[in-house]
């Protein structure tokens, strides 16, 4: 099935002017001009982030819908992908935010503008719990794409948790995936862009 509407999602710290983020819309622009994309700047709040993407997408047709989600962001893709029944593509997926995110409670910044800061609130632990879907079967195709290289997050970790996606396992890499557009044509083919 052709997607028409993508959905891509930023990770923890980060924003919709992200390097993968951007590339993803520069090339959505250039070759799909037809694809609505949306990427929003997610709020600190899982639950909040959720409610604002499902009320984004609410009238985006299910079945010609893909996501893109980068660490934080692809557990959220996994989470939109299950509810709305759409293909799903998780650049380094963080698999368990809440174990990890739990140091990362009080004042944080965001990479892309240091300046800008928000909070990491405690029960947003129990917000990431509430949204995880682990040993749940994928509703629709999954792509990960994995760096072992990631210093963030472990790969082993990561590739157990999509045991049914087509699997893209870098040797090196790092979390950011710095080589992302040489990505692009793979993603491009396996959500069928318009």
């Amino acid at each position: 099935m052709t997607t028409t509407h993508l959905l891509y999602l930023h990770g923890f710290r980060s924003s919709p002017a992200s390097a993968k983020a951007r590339q993803m819309a520069a090339h959505v622009a250039q070759h799909h001009p037809a694809v609505t994309f949306w990427c929003p700047q997610l709020p600190p709040s899982p639950q909040a982030a959720m409610a604002l993407v499902v009320q984004g997408i609410a009238q985006w047709p299910r079945e010609a819908m893909g996501v893109i989600g980068s660490s934080l962001g692809g557990f959220y893709a996994s989470w939109v992908a299950q509810h709305a029944g759409c293909p799903s593509v998780m650049l380094n997926p963080a698999v368990n935010p809440a174990r990890d995110l739990a140091r990362y409670i009080g004042e944080q910044t965001t990479w892309q503008n240091p300046e800008e800061r928000f909070y990491f609130l405690p029960e947003y632990i129990a917000e990431l719990q509430a949204l995880d879907l682990r040993g749940q079967p994928a509703r629709a195709p999954e792509l990960a794409i994995i760096a072992k290289g990631d210093e963030v997050l472990d790969w082993r970790e990561m590739t157990a948790r999509y045991p049914q996606a087509e699997l893209c396992l870098l040797e090196g890499g790092e979390h950011a995936l710095s080589d992302f557009e040489d990505h692009l044509p793979r993603i491009t083919r396996f959500l069928d862009l318009a």
